[in-house]
């Protein structure tokens, strides 16, 4: 198994900026892709930004040049740096694991943007 768990999410005004980690343990060495996604209030779950074992990021379009992705395999922890935060931005952010057999989800951190 794996667990995984956010922190960093709160309340920002808009333009502000946020943290979010993932803390990862168990059997992590079977997990390949490490993804973030966004449930917006009264909306469908959205992939935000990826990194794979290899550092290669993906990013929706409505993150690009704002959020930034990384890894601390040391750590066992991957990181959403968001910036120029807007009120769209809002919803609960889930951290994915992806193994070849299942993903793992955390229980999400909430982000709130106020305009």
């Amino acid at each position: 198994q794996v667990q995984l768990v956010e922190s960093g999410g709160g309340l920002v005004q808009a333009g502000g900026s946020l943290r979010l980690s993932c803390a990862a343990s168990g059997r992590i060495a079977s997990i390949n892709v490490m993804g973030w996604y966004r449930l917006p209030p009264g909306k469908q779950r959205e992939l935000v930004a990826s990194i794979t074992g290899g550092e290669l990021t993906n990013y929706a379009d409505s993150a690009k040049g704002r959020f930034t992705i990384s890894r601390d395999n040391a750590k066992n922890t991957v990181y959403l740096q968001m910036n120029s935060l807007q009120p769209e931005d809002t919803g609960l952010y889930l951290c994915k694991g992806g193994a070849p057999w299942r993903d793992f989800w955390g229980q999400g951190t909430q982000v709130t943007v106020s305009s």
